[in-house]
């Protein structure tokens, strides 16, 4: 599977293992930045890591930044990105069989590296369960298509 991969600086240690440890499972990684603790905006690299999914340049995203939340916000914002920031292997796993996340976030700042590789291997062997989900996932793409249309006239 082809992962892209992508960091602010509050995230680039975390992100260098969660790499490593992906090609150590035979994935080829898409390494989307950042490439140092040097300071740098979250949203440049999250929306790199949405775009490279959306557009099929990879199959799957992960994300870290010191909490996972801002980057997570910044992935979501293009279109056709499920991302869901995580804390453990339960909340991975249901990201991906409930809500068919194709990015997953972690925050290095409150997630340790064994911990994030557990979970990060418990998301990537989670499968989408379909059936009542699958309608809801729906919904959630048709939103972002409702911000792309303009807005109806009040008056």
């Amino acid at each position: 599977m082809r992962i892209a991969v992508g960091s602010d600086h509050a995230g680039f240690h975390l992100k260098e293992a969660l790499a490593d440890h992906l090609r150590q499972r035979g994935h080829t990684v898409v390494d989307c930045g950042t490439h140092s603790t040097e300071r740098v905006d979250y949203p440049d690299f999250g929306a790199a890591v949405g775009r490279a999914v959306a557009g099929g340049e990879a199959d799957a995203g992960v994300c870290v930044c010191g909490s996972g939340i801002g980057i997570a916000m910044a992935a979501n914002k293009i279109p056709g990105i499920r991302a869901a920031t995580v804390h453990d292997v339960t909340s991975a796993r249901l990201s991906r069989q409930h809500n068919d996340a194709n990015v997953v976030c972690f925050g290095e700042r409150l997630i340790g590296p064994e911990v994030a590789r557990d979970a990060l291997d418990a998301w990537l062997d989670a499968r989408f369960e379909g059936g009542r989900h699958t309608a809801r996932v729906a919904k959630l793409d048709a939103l972002g298509a409702d911000h792309a249309a303009p807005a109806p006239d009040p008056h």
